[in-house]
């Protein structure tokens, strides 16, 4: 009997084993028991993570933060298309001139020896506004504009940015204390003065023309120099003229541009002209053998650049009557018909522009040509001045040259006001200056922060969440498994007692 006895025994504990193997106990309560009881440390150990990640990246990736930004924008006609005032491509990158650093280093009194380092930490970014970018990405049907032109609006996909960003790491610049803001604010200020420089044309005509000493020139020659000054000079106020839609008046020499043109033409119809009969009609010179050998070698020249001139205008009519206008087709909705148009393209455009620049070209060369033969004729022909009238010739060209210069000195100070208060004065703008503030660089290591700092919190979360849960389960397995093994002995007790009564 005994020996039957041990066997139900097993056999009940054994199934016990199997059922309690079987049975995972998972208690919601006894869940949020354990969040409840681990809470604290999850919030000291994340709030401790929060300080310590921003502190720790303040601490060992100093370098990274030491930038500073500022937003620069550009308002002139022809930025929009990515050209300079000058009609060339627009080059950002002349921001961090190498001459316009060394004014800002210059004037903060900072050796130039970091100026490389400045030049290199200097960068930017191209700001393209929402609207463009809609511009840009959206598709219209040429039908929505009624108009031939929306076919080319199609392929208008292309957008050049007007403001930019602009972002100085001056991390190996050697800068301390407030200089980074002051080195970044003066180069800044100094790209306008630079700006206007380049693209205003100021003092461009009165430098290349007062850097002729006409003295060093024979008498004829003198003539030369001075006529080819004075159509410069007026060219150029031409070109000022044609941008001008307000006619200016300049306050420093109350001139206008059709003042200045004026002017230039009546010395050249009047003083040069005058001088240049007396010159020829009485042979003042200085040598003659050699004033003949310049004429001659002039008429040479000359003679070629009117045949190279005459081939070239002859090539682009050629061009023109065999240029084929462009066909555009427009198709219905259906694929069938449509509207056809001829249209010019721009290289047709471009044809006749050179066309009418070719032409004003030879006839140009044309007339000098003949000028200077005629020179040529008249100082073969006719005997040399006396010293008196070359005495008198001499003091009429420094009487010419007076008025000249006086005259481009007048026109770079009413080119100067023109392109500094109007053309261009509001051609560039400082939007936002450099921050000097100590904001800029928390705000930067906050942001570098944020990433990291939210990857190492949901991973932080999810360890005490885990952990709680798994505890949990531990607890109330080890909490069953004890009622059961207390339930169990109970019964097993009942049954021995009851094994151990007679049948």
């Amino acid at each position: 009997m005994s020996n039957m006895d041990e066997r139900n025994v097993n056999i009940i504990l054994k199934n016990q084993e199997e059922s309690d193997k079987e049975e995972v106990i998972i208690s919601f309560s006894a869940f949020v028991t354990q969040l409840k009881r681990f809470l604290i440390f999850w919030l000291t150990a994340a709030l401790l993570i929060g300080i310590l990640v921003p502190v720790f990246l303040a601490v060992f990736t100093a370098d990274q933060h030491k930038k500073l930004d500022a937003l620069i924008s550009f308002n002139y006609p022809g930025i929009e298309k990515g050209l300079s005032p000058d009609g060339s491509a627009f080059d950002i990158n002349a921001v961090k001139n190498p001459n316009v650093i060394k004014k800002a280093l210059t004037e903060l009194g900072i050796p130039l020896t970091s100026l490389e380092e400045i030049r290199q930490g200097i960068t930017f970014e191209g700001i393209v506004p929402s609207d463009a970018i809609d511009r840009i990405t959206v598709y219209k049907s040429p039908y929505d504009q009624g108009n031939i032109k929306a076919a080319d609006a199609i392929l208008e996909t292309t957008y050049y940015p007007t403001q930019f960003r602009v972002i100085f790491d001056y991390s190996l610049a050697g800068l301390e204390g407030n200089q980074p803001v002051e080195v970044f604010h003066s180069i800044l200020k100094y790209y306008g003065d630079d700006f206007l420089e380049t693209y205003g044309f100021n003092d461009a005509v009165g430098s290349a023309v007062t850097a002729l000493d006409y003295q060093t020139y024979d008498y004829p020659e003198q003539i030369d120099v001075f006529d080819t000054s004075l159509d410069s000079m007026q060219r150029y106020i031409s070109s000022l003229a044609s941008s001008d839609s307000t006619r200016f008046r300049s306050t420093v020499t109350g001139y206008t541009f059709a003042d200045l043109s004026q002017a230039i033409q009546t010395i050249r119809d009047t003083d040069l002209t005058m001088l240049s009969s007396e010159i020829l009609m009485n042979n003042v010179t200085k040598n003659k053998p050699a004033l003949v050998d310049y004429y001659t070698h002039r008429i040479e020249v000359l003679t070629r650049e009117v045949a190279v001139a005459q081939s070239e205008l002859n090539a682009i009519n050629q061009a023109i009557e065999s240029y084929q206008l462009g066909t555009v087709i427009i198709y219905g909705e259906s694929g069938q018909g449509g509207a056809q148009y001829n249209t010019n393209s721009e290289e047709y455009d471009k044809l006749f522009d050179k066309k009418v620049s070719a032409t004003t070209t030879l006839s140009s060369k044309q007339e000098r040509l003949k000028d200077y033969q005629k020179r040529l004729n008249m100082l073969k022909a006719q005997t040399d001045a006396a010293n008196v009238q070359v005495e008198r010739i001499a003091k009429e060209m420094d009487a010419l040259n007076a008025k000249v210069t006086e005259l481009i000195n007048k026109t770079n100070a009413t080119a100067n006001e023109y392109y500094s208060t109007v053309y261009l004065s509001n051609s560039y703008n400082i939007l936002v200056p450099p921050n000097s503030s100590g904001l800029t660089v928390t705000k930067s290591i906050i942001r570098s922060a944020v990433e990291p700092l939210v990857i190492i919190e949901a991973l932080l979360f999810v360890i005490y969440f885990g952990y709680a849960f798994i505890y949990s389960i531990i607890l109330e397995n080890k909490k069953r498994k004890a009622d059961k093994e207390s339930e169990g002995s109970g019964e097993l007790s009942a049954v021995t007692t009851e094994k151990k009564q007679p049948a």
